[in-house]
């Protein structure tokens, strides 16, 4: 038999549509060595999180290999994703080699960040009107 599993634990949607990705791609970025992570505001419960590696960064053992941990690294930080936002994690080469335990520190770092930023308590330089 099964043993039953903790309810304290934060619940995450998965993104799965294109559509999804493409709106949280709009929203508010931060990036890091290892990885680069999108959110956006979105009218559901809970957070919604999904995840991209493309051709580029390797691969495919190493492809899979980079999800799992970014898997494992979203699940470690659940607590910390905002209710009401859907976020990306956009894998890059560094996520295979860096410590787990960094790669989970700076996915928390990078939550408070994002939504730092929408809230305008950071100045972004470079994202000014273009083509003026």
């Amino acid at each position: 038999m099964t043993a039953e599993q903790p309810t304290s634990k934060a619940q995450l949607r998965r993104l799965k549509r294109r559509a999804q990705f493409t709106k949280a791609a709009r929203g508010n970025r931060a990036g890091r060595s290892a990885f680069g992570l999108q959110a956006v505001a979105v009218d559901a419960p809970n957070a919604g999180v999904g995840f991209t590696v493309t051709k580029k960064v390797g691969n495919s053992p190493e492809r899979s290999r980079m999800k799992r941990r970014l898997r494992a690294a979203a699940a470690a930080c659940a607590r910390d994703f905002v209710p009401g936002h859907d976020y990306v994690l956009l894998a890059r080469r560094e996520a295979l080699s860096l410590p787990f335990a960094k790669l989970v520190a700076d996915l928390g770092g990078l939550i408070s960040r994002v939504h730092d930023e929408a809230a305008g308590k950071r100045p972004s330089p470079g994202r000014g009107q273009r083509n003026a």
